[in-house]
């Protein structure tokens, strides 16, 4: 067997003879048996070794897969993606603020179960529909400057209630929330700025860089709890500034958008203003009961909304709408991606009232949950990749109702509920990325605009979860109802695509087509 020649503190040559990543190794405990005496020496021999075997794994000659990486990135403006990934970052740690906070503010504000419900849904669901608006505006004008304006917006509630005298009224919750939304709706304009740096043949691994953002909602389960608990919750939300400011340096530095624009910068703006202000004044509406005694006017307020962004839109958007497979595949993305926010955003309140679990550990376990099923999407893509996309989501939308009635007939002890939480999630995940992998292929040339619709459904699908289980909660003592309910939706979609799925299986197996232009901003999949 070939000696192997040993390297020096500097770092130079690792050997001859040797495997690439074998070599190093064998080297530096050669090193460390001649050269480590004291703790001196071991920090110092610590560094030698992060510098040798970060060489080792990043030589483009030695790892091929790091060289294809690294010149995909070469190719178009990484400084740009960068941007956009924080941005998404950033937006949906803001965009899932309230649901970690949901234990602390309910010390200070009173609320029934269905109005803190209420209170966790309205983020979501003014991203849902803002992010049709603000993606239309995206095609209109500047990326970077829409971006720096939704950054603006989302900090209003970190910086409005630090500085309030004492606990906030409900309403001025409720009008915060819209502004969080705002962190929410930033992939109408994160992904497709980033993907505009960048050529068609790697979109994909520019997408999915850039919806890697999504896992920020895992720092709201790790950090806001911690600092509610020392410092009080409305201090704590001013944490979320430094990351916000960190943003908007790095899109006024970085950010570059290279999309086509079209359409008039003036009316898609005045179409995103009306439907932010809208949004303000359906909530206080609907919290002062203008639309009905009880939930009702809960209930109704996704359906005002949505129409008053699809009037506000251009006629050819929607079009779409007269399709019966619009409709399905809305229906399947409200479960999956809006099982995934929704669960986020209530997870907290769920964990500390069904199990009185410590405020903390259910953040924690909120932040593991939403990491999972972040994680897991890309494996949904790859897996309906294969199989196709109709049969991965008959099986994940089966999984889904097992799990969604698990809850309803047997109410499990902790143990089994964080085992069912964990399958369901995984199930949210993979059905997340199967459900975009067949938008391309049955609605090519409309991959854009389909991506922005499917997606506003997921988000609406999410503001209904809390908002029922908190219904549910105030009105039977239990959560039953609420599973129960989306057991049933669950069930629903998979009959719908059970009886569909030799239609769809025939242009699901088809190639799909090239990468579109991005109407709402619609990276595939990525929200």
């Amino acid at each position: 067997m070939p000696r192997t020649r040993a390297v020096p503190l500097h770092g130079g040559a690792c050997s001859r003879g040797h495997a690439p990543n074998a070599a190093p190794t064998l080297a530096l405990r050669r090193i460390a048996r001649k050269h480590v005496r004291d703790w001196h020496d071991a920090c110092k021999f610590a560094g030698r070794c992060a510098l040798i075997l970060a060489r080792t794994h990043t030589e483009p000659a030695r790892n091929p897969a790091m060289s294809n990486l690294i010149a995909s990135l070469k190719s178009g403006n990484w400084r740009s993606l960068l941007a956009c990934f924080l941005y998404f970052d950033t937006g949906f740690t803001v965009w899932v603020l309230y649901g970690p906070l949901a234990p602390f503010i309910g010390r200070d504000v009173t609320m029934s179960a269905a109005q803190q419900g209420f209170l966790v849904a309205v983020p979501v669901l003014a991203a849902a529909i803002l992010r049709v608006t603000l993606g239309n505006l995206y095609q209109s004008t500047d990326g970077r400057r829409v971006a720096l304006m939704g950054v603006v917006l989302s900090s209003i509630p970190s910086i409005v209630l630090p500085l309030l005298p004492g606990a906030p009224s409900y309403a001025l919750l409720l009008v915060l929330g819209v502004f969080l939304g705002m962190g929410g709706a930033s992939f109408a304009v994160a992904l497709p700025m980033a993907g505009s740096n960048y050529p068609p043949k790697v979109q994909g691994l520019v997408l999915g860089l850039a919806a890697a953002g999504n896992i920020g909602a895992v720092l709201d389960g790790f950090l806001f709890p911690h600092l509610a608990d020392a410092f009080g919750w409305q201090m704590s939300t001013a944490a979320a500034l430094p990351l916000l400011a960190i943003t908007a340096l790095a899109l006024y530095a970085w950010a570059s958008d290279a999309g086509e624009k079209t359409g008039s910068t003036m009316r898609a703006l005045a179409s995103f203003a009306v439907t932010l202000a809208s949004l303000i004044v359906l909530v206080l509406a609907v919290n002062a009961g203008a639309f009905g005694a009880g939930k009702t006017g809960v209930l109704i307020l996704p359906v005002i909304g949505a129409l008053i962004a699809v009037a506000v839109l251009p006629s050819r958007y929607r079009s779409v709408l007269g399709e019966r497979d619009t409709w399905v595949i809305m229906l399947i993305y409200s479960i999956t991606f809006g099982g995934f926010v929704g669960m986020s955003s209530y997870v907290t309140l769920l964990l500390t009232s069904l199990y009185q679990m410590p405020k903390l550990e259910a953040g924690l376990f909120m932040s593991l949950l939403a990491f999972l099923g972040a994680i897991v999407r890309p494996f949904g893509g790859y897996v309906a990749d294969r199989v196709t996309g109709v049969r991965a989501l008959l099986v994940l939308l089966a999984a889904i109702a097992v799990g969604d009635f698990a809850f309803a007939i047997w109410m499990p002890p902790v143990a089994g509920g964080i085992a069912i939480l964990i399958c369901l999630y995984v199930a949210f995940g993979l059905g997340n990325g199967s459900t975009f992998q067949l938008v391309p292929h049955r609605w090519k040339g409309k991959t854009g605009l389909l991506s922005g619709i499917v997606g506003a459904a997921g988000g609406i699908g999410g503001f209904y979860l809390p908002v029922i289980m908190g219904i549910a909660k105030e009105s039977t003592g239990s959560y039953q109802m609420g599973f129960a309910t989306f057991g049933v939706l669950a069930t629903c979609a998979f009959g719908a695509l059970f009886l569909l799925r030799g239609q769809w299986l025939r242009w699901s197996t088809t190639t799909a087509p090239g990468r579109d232009g991005v109407a709402f901003g619609g990276a595939h999949a990525l929200e």
